[in-house]
Formats: C-alpha cells, sequence, structure tokens
C-alpha cells in the first residue's frame, strides 16, 4: 500500500495534467485560530444556528449578534496559514486554477489567492433580509460597540462562523442591531446558513468549473455536507480525476482517485516542490 510521500506523487503527476480546480473546506483555516465544525471522527462539535431559527425570532437574532460581536475580535483577527500560502503559490505555478471555498474568512484572498468563489459567502458582508440594504461587517460592528458600552465579554471560544458560545445573561443585555434604512431587526451576515442554499445561479458556475477542470483537488474538507459533496459528485461521474488531502475519514472517500490522510502543511509543501521541480524541469533547455 502506498504511503503518503507516495501519494503526494500520485497527486502532483496529475496535477501536471494542467491547473486543478481547487475545493477548500474548514480544515484549511484551523491553523489560523478558526476551528472545523467536527472533530478527526467526522463528529459536529457544535451545532450552528440553523436559519429558520435565526429569522423565526428577534431573540435568536439577539442571541446571534450577541454571540458574533464577541467572536469577531478573534475571527476578523485571524490570518492566512502556510496551508493557504501555499494554494497561492500552486496557482502562480499553474498547478492549480480557480478556488471554490466552502469558507466565510476570506483567508484564500488575503493569501493572495486569485480566482476564489465564495459558495458560502463572506462574514465582512451583512444584508439586511426586509428591505436588501447592504453594510460592511467592520462598520456594523462599530455601530454595534456604541450600542453595547460596556459589554467586554470575553469567550476564549470561536467557532467557523466567527461566534462564541456565551451566558443567557450576557445576551439578554445585549442590544441588537437594526437597519438604519427600514428599522426592522433583520440583518444577516451575507452567509449561507445551515439550512439554507447556495444560489443557484452560483451552484451552476461551479458545476461548470468542475466541468472545465482537469482534475478536482479537494483540501480540509470532511464532504458530510451536500454543498461540496455535489462536485465531487460530479467530477467523479465525469470521470474528472479527484484528489483530496485532508484529516479523518470523509463522505466522498470512495469517489476519489488520491487521498492523503493527514494535515495539508506537509502535502502542499511537497506539491509545491514538485510543482516548482517540474517548471524548472520545462523551463531547461533541451
Amino acid at each position: 500500500m502506498p504511503d503518503d510521500v507516495d501519494r503526494v506523487e500520485q497527486i502532483a503527476r496529475v496535477l501536471r495534467h494542467g491547473p486543478a480546480l481547487v475545493l477548500t473546506g474548514a480544515g484549511m483555516s484551523t491553523e489560523s485560530g478558526i476551528p472545523d465544525y467536527r472533530g478527526p471522527d467526522g463528529t459536529r462539535r457544535v451545532t450552528p444556528m440553523h436559519l429558520s431559527e435565526f429569522v423565526g425570532s428577534s431573540s435568536a437574532r439577539q442571541r446571534y449578534w450577541a454571540r458574533s460581536f464577541v467572536g469577531w475580535r478573534r475571527f476578523h483577527a485571524a490570518r492566512p496559514n502556510a496551508a493557504h500560502r501555499l494554494v497561492t503559490r500552486l496557482q502562480e505555478l499553474g498547478a492549480v486554477g480557480p478556488v471554490i471555498t466552502q469558507n466565510v474568512d476570506g483567508l484564500h484572498q488575503a493569501a493572495g489567492t486569485r480566482d476564489v468563489v465564495e459558495l458560502h459567502g463572506n462574514l465582512v458582508e451583512v444584508v439586511c433580509l426586509t428591505c436588501g440594504a447592504r453594510i460592511d461587517r467592520p462598520t456594523l460592528d462599530a455601530r454595534m460597540a456604541a450600542q453595547n458600552p460596556g459589554f467586554d465579554v470575553d469567550s476564549d471560544e470561536i467557532r467557523p462562523d466567527g461566534d462564541v458560545r456565551l451566558e443567557t445573561v450576557d445576551v439578554e443585555r445585549f442590544v441588537a442591531p437594526e437597519c438604519e434604512r427600514c428599522g426592522t431587526d433583520m440583518l444577516k451576515p451575507d452567509v449561507v446558513f445551515f439550512g439554507g442554499a447556495v444560489a443557484k445561479p452560483l451552484v451552476q458556475h461551479c458545476f461548470d468549473l468542475v466541468d472545465a477542470a482537469p482534475s478536482l483537488l479537494v483540501l480540509g474538507s470532511s464532504l458530510q455536507v451536500m454543498s461540496g459533496l455535489r462536485f465531487v459528485r460530479h467530477a467523479a461521474k465525469r470521470g474528472i480525476p479527484v484528489s483530496l488531502i485532508t484529516r479523518g475519514p470523509t463522505r466522498g472517500d470512495d469517489l476519489v482517485d488520491h487521498r492523503v490522510d493527514g494535515e495539508l502543511g506537509d502535502s502542499l509543501r511537497s506539491l509545491v516542490d514538485l510543482a516548482e521541480v517540474g517548471v524548472r524541469d520545462a523551463a531547461a533547455p533541451r
């Protein structure tokens, strides 16, 4: 049975056939201090707020924004890690092309990666579900700080969607933000909550990217939700090679051609080294 070094070399050979489409999950950002939703065995560590709960009551929205207000400080301070930078380097070397990310942290772009499709949106944007008004999160954060003087609650926890766990007594004294245009409290981060759906045109765009790619490289995703798994299934059905690097079991293990079970950093660093050798060899005089 091949070891991880052999498996990485197999993936590198696939990438030589043309820039792979990349699909990334929460595992990309764990080294930046943003944990993923699931443990190594695939079991969900936290239960995020469901869309129906968020839109169903003002108290739920108050709870979300109180927790998010505290969590935003650490979430917004997160910086790209080595895995993000290595994906950017692979892109510069022509080994990978566009990146579809399920993450909402913007760290791929911060690392210099181009052609990033944010499947689930980005926490930096907020939209009013009543009138459609939009506001950037730093501006809204400053407004919430002004409306909640002395709300200096802290938490040592952060979740993939930027919120934290707070005591009920703290949540109940938090003043939730309202839309400056229509006055409702229906402000929501412009991301896909659990129970929500990705816009159909965006899903189709991602399917088109899969169809146009010589291969698909999945990084840091357990593929437990259909949002990302559907693209792996589509690639496998079309005969497009699928490579996967992540730790622990995934829902798509039976669909992939090459699989590395482990941390991203070492494997991506090896892929970069192999890609750089390939570029040098191609440039050498014959």
